[in-house]
């Protein structure tokens, strides 16, 4: 288990999965229970609570990052990072959509850090074109090595098919001084890309 220490002088800017330090820092810490539970846990038409936990939050350094613990751990009730469920629920129904390079670096970095499928999908990409074995990769994103192989195998045929459909658009067709760019009709991609996915299969 990783552990991640704190210094006051240069905080990071992305926190892993287990570590709960900033919520020390939040306007809310330190709150008597039943009136944090009053705010942020309040009833569907408690309006006044709503306004006036909106209005702590508003003011928190660590929104953000309350904000990314509710939806990386999927809590779905309360309010967190001053927004309500009901304002939250498109972002959990798109978390697993959400590419934030940050993370992506921070993944690279060797940080402990909940990725999302397209994240995921990043560092994999990212990982082949750096050359990496797929022993590190399994390393730096915890996965049985089988696994990691695969990943870097699908990230190879999708290097292999973007530079295969690189130079499509014709990009020299000079008529005197000028530069014509021509793409490629559509039936032509299609069909290469049919006859490309007959042959992988």
């Amino acid at each position: 288990m990783r552990t991640i220490t704190t210094n006051d002088t240069a905080r990071p800017t992305l926190r892993g999965i287990a570590d709960h330090s900033w919520n020390s820092r939040g306007l809310c810490y330190g709150m008597d229970p039943a009136d944090a539970d009053e705010l942020f846990f309040h009833a569907p038409r408690a309006h006044e609570a709503a306004a006036e936990a909106k209005s702590i939050c508003g003011r928190c350094p660590v929104k953000k990052d309350c904000f990314n613990y509710a939806l990386d751990n999927d809590i779905r009730h309360g309010m967190w990072g001053g927004l309500t469920e009901i304002e939250r629920r498109p972002w959990h129904a798109r978390v697993n959509k959400r590419l934030d390079y940050s993370r992506v670096k921070a993944a690279f970095q060797g940080r402990d850090v909940h990725l999302s499928d397209a994240e995921r999908d990043a560092v994999v990409r990212h990982a082949y074109a750096r050359g990496w074995d797929p022993e590190r990769l399994a390393y730096a994103l915890r996965l049985e090595l089988d696994w990691a192989k695969d990943l870097m195998r699908r990230a190879a045929h999708d290097v292999a098919d973007r530079d295969r459909y690189w130079g499509l658009y014709d990009e020299a067709d000079n008529t005197e001084d000028e530069v014509v760019s021509s793409p490629v009709p559509r039936q032509v991609h299609t069909r290469a890309l049919i006859a490309a996915l007959g042959k992988a299969a």
